[in-house]
Formats: structure tokens, C-alpha cells, sequence
């Protein structure tokens, strides 16, 4: 009499709308690996620098102009921008858009949280990435130049939100942006296998949503401070500049004639 067959192991579950990262899968493997990590570090830790750095704008226009010397004081700073910030930014948005193209959304099949939680990452996706292009090329590259003058800082922002297109811009974006980061965070401990297991998924979510909230609050109340408060000038510290040592003043050594007259040359 034949034995009966064992019994199959039972499939390992899987979040829906959660794709693990597999391997054996070629260079895409890689690329997505790092297009996840990314999106934590460094970007991740810049967006809460960021963030934070702004917060100083509740404390006015001469706080706020501190904080963006003291950053474009650090050394090799305009390395690190581009190494840290820059670039790893571009590679992640144009990955993103990659895999935004390629996904497809089912959540009109089935509308399961995760399936719309993932339409929601690459629509706040697109959103922040064009928001964050033209954020850098206004305040970065164009206009005076905050690197160099930071006493313009507060103002500058300040005449850009004077616009309510503009000003409702960047608050959808601030939404967008944090949604963006906070379920990032949770989808990469989820698919690096940090967060296994439903409860730990679900108890690390509740984590991922207290930070996206306390950064998003953040945010709007840094624009809301700059909306708010009264017009600042151009430039709170136009005798300094950031990152720039001036030279030390010399003293004119005196005139031969002033010598003669003291009598140490003769």
C-alpha cells in the first residue's frame, strides 16, 4: 500500500498590495533594492533635516537665517549636497517614475488598503517629485542666492508664498511628501523583512503615521509662520555671508612722512 504523500508547507503569507523584494531577479533585484533604500537614506534623513531646519521660521526671519548658515557653513558642503541629496534624489524619482509606469493598479478589481495604499505612494510620488523640482530651482538656482546671502532666506520665501497658487502648491505638497515618506518607511521594513508578520506590520504602521503626522504638522506650521508673520526685509544679515571666511582687516602701515616726524627714521 502506497504511503500518502506528505502534506505541502503551507504558503508563506504575504501583505497584500506588498510586493517582497526577490531575488534572483537579474539587475532589476539591485536596482529596486537601492531605489528602496534610498528612499530612506539619505533622502529620507534629509527631508526630516529639512523639515526640522524650517521649523526655525516660527522663531522669525533672523532664526530661520541662522540655520541656513549654519548649514551651508558645514565642510564640504556643496560635496555633500550633491552626493547625499542630488543625486541619490534624482536617481530615486526617475526610478520611481520607471515603476510607476510600469505598475499596474488594480484597485478597481480589488479594492483591498494595500492595493490603494500602493496607488496612493506613486501618485504622492509624481506629486512630490515635481513639487520638490521646482522647490530646489526657486530657492536653490534661481533668485538670490541663499549659499551666499542667508539673511535672504526668510523673505525670499515669503514673497514666493505670497502667491495663493503657489502657497496651495506647497501645501499639498507638504501633505503629499510626508504621506509619501511615512509609507515608505513602513513598505521598506516590510519588504527588507524587518516588520514580519501582520501584527508587526500593523503595530510598525501605527509608528510610520505618528511620524508622518508630527512631520507634516511641521511643515504647514512653518509655512503658516511665514504666510503669518509681518513683511521681512530683504536681508536680515547683509554683512555676513555663509560658508565664507572674510579676510582679516590690515592696518595700513604709516606713511614715511609720520615716521620722520616721530623720529624712528631719520
Amino acid at each position: 500500500m502506497a504511503a500518502a504523500a506528505p502534506p505541502s508547507p503551507p504558503a508563506t503569507p504575504t501583505l497584500r498590495g506588498v510586493q517582497p523584494l526577490r531575488a534572483g531577479e537579474g539587475h532589476s533585484f539591485f536596482w529596486r533594492k537601492l531605489h528602496s533604500l534610498t528612499g530612506i537614506v539619505p533622502i529620507g534623513a534629509f527631508l526630516i533635516e529639512h523639515i526640522v531646519s524650517n521649523f526655525e521660521t516660527l522663531n522669525g526671519p533672523l532664526a530661520y537665517a541662522q540655520q541656513v548658515k549654519f548649514l551651508n557653513s558645514l565642510p564640504l558642503v556643496r560635496v555633500l549636497e550633491w552626493t547625499l541629496i542630488f543625486i541619490p534624489l534624482a536617481y530615486h524619482a526617475i526610478y520611481g517614475v520607471f515603476i510607476a509606469i510600469r505598475g499596474r493598479s488594480n484597485v478597481n478589481v480589488y479594492p483591498w488598503a494595500g492595493n490603494w495604499m500602493y496607488l496612493s505612494q506613486r501618485v504622492t510620488g509624481i506629486i512630490a517629485l515635481l513639487y520638490i523640482a521646482y522647490h530646489v530651482w526657486t530657492q536653490r538656482f534661481s533668485g538670490v542666492s541663499l549659499p551666499e546671502h542667508p539673511g535672504a532666506a526668510f523673505h525670499k520665501v515669503q514673497a514666493e508664498l505670497a502667491n495663493p497658487i503657489v502657497l496651495a502648491v506647497y501645501i499639498i505638497a507638504m501633505i503629499a511628501t510626508t504621506w509619501h515618506f511615512a509609507y515608505g518607511i513602513w513598505l521598506f521594513a516590510a519588504k527588507w523583512g524587518i516588520t514580519p508578520g501582520e501584527k508587526a506590520r500593523k503595530k510598525f504602521g501605527y509608528v510610520c503615521a505618528i511620524v508622518g503626522i508630527a512631520l507634516c504638522l511641521m511643515g504647514l506650521a512653518s509655512i503658516y509662520a511665514v504666510v503669518t508673520a509681518p513683511e521681512a526685509p530683504e536681508d536680515v544679515m547683509p554683512d555676513q555671508t555663509a560658508g565664507i571666511s572674510l579676510p582679516a582687516p590690515t592696518t595700513a602701515p604709516p606713511s614715511s612722512t609720520n615716521l620722520s616726524q616721530t623720529g624712528d627714521v631719520q
